[in-house]
């Protein structure tokens, strides 16, 4: 893996149909110039409900002019955010969605199509995991589909909102080769998680990081301007042996402005990590 910080998910275009994070249905092709533009290395694709068929992920066609636009501008698409999943969750209620199941084994392989390493699946908000019950499913699914991932070669990657301790207690007994955490800072910090304590215990099983700032049970902001640590954060994901890109998720800027932005936060990123011991 080429860059410490290097992808950015989304947000290279203007807020499409006015949401905060959507799949860019209209104008998708131009994320690959942009990102190039501000100095990364990859996007991390958004695939959601909105516009699915519209989504190149869908066809063979779509895959092939995804691999053009990568190989006229060497931006590189390594992970998938199901965000589709939010908006249908895998479980409800404490029951597998088995029509939604099934799509997850059919993203997995488009994934693969694809070449990418690993599909984010988020469990916060509309999705969290809310009751023992839920857990208890998801583990069912995730004991069905892991054998999916790995014969695809593609690893799960879980967010959540849980406790370190209770995610913990999620990965535990799975290949932590396929099953992996995802680790949102900015996230983290708006529920008032302890990153000493969070990154301590995640450490070894986080495969990917999401890099944006939030303030304490609020919205998030502008990086360096919320209640995320990224100096304790960036130091403890070091000490934990995290040596993958860095995901920017970080908040919008001016309309218009972009790739400007995306290459502010860039740099961001990359002076704390130059700060580290």
């Amino acid at each position: 893996m080429s860059h410490p910080v290097g992808i950015m998910q989304g947000r290279l275009l203007p807020p499409f149909e006015g949401r905060f994070q959507a799949f860019p249905a209209v104008g998708w092709q131009e994320e690959f110039p942009r990102a190039r533009a501000a100095g990364l290395a990859g996007i991390e694709w958004i695939y959601e409900i909105p516009h699915e068929d519209e989504n190149p992920l869908r066809t063979d066609e779509g895959l092939a002019q995804m691999r053009r636009l990568m190989g006229e501008t060497g931006v590189l698409v390594r992970s998938i955010c199901a965000d589709c999943y939010m908006q249908s969750p895998l479980v409800v209620d404490g029951r597998p969605q088995r029509i939604r199941v099934d799509h997850l084994e059919w993203l997995l392989a488009r994934a693969a199509a694809l070449g990418a390493w690993y599909v984010v699946l988020p469990f916060v908000d509309a999705s969290s995991l809310r009751t023992a019950a839920d857990r208890d499913a998801l583990r069912a699914v995730l004991g069905e589909v892991l054998p999916v991932a790995r014969r695809l070669g593609v690893e799960i990657h879980l967010e959540t909102d849980l406790p370190p301790q209770e995610f913990t207690g999620m990965l535990a007994g799975f290949d932590d080769r396929w099953l992996k955490a995802n680790h949102d800072i900015g996230n983290s910090a708006a529920l008032g998680h302890d990153p000493d304590e969070e990154l301590r215990i995640l450490g070894p099983r986080i495969g990917s990081v999401h890099v944006k700032d939030r303030v304490l049970r609020g919205a998030s902001v502008a990086l360096g301007t919320g209640n995320a640590d990224f100096p304790s954060s960036f130091r403890l994901l070091r000490a934990a042996g995290y040596a993958r890109p860095f995901i920017l998720q970080a908040s919008r800027g001016v309309e218009g402005e972009e790739t400007t932005w995306a290459g502010h936060n860039r740099e961001f990123v990359e002076r704390q990590l130059a700060a580290l011991p």
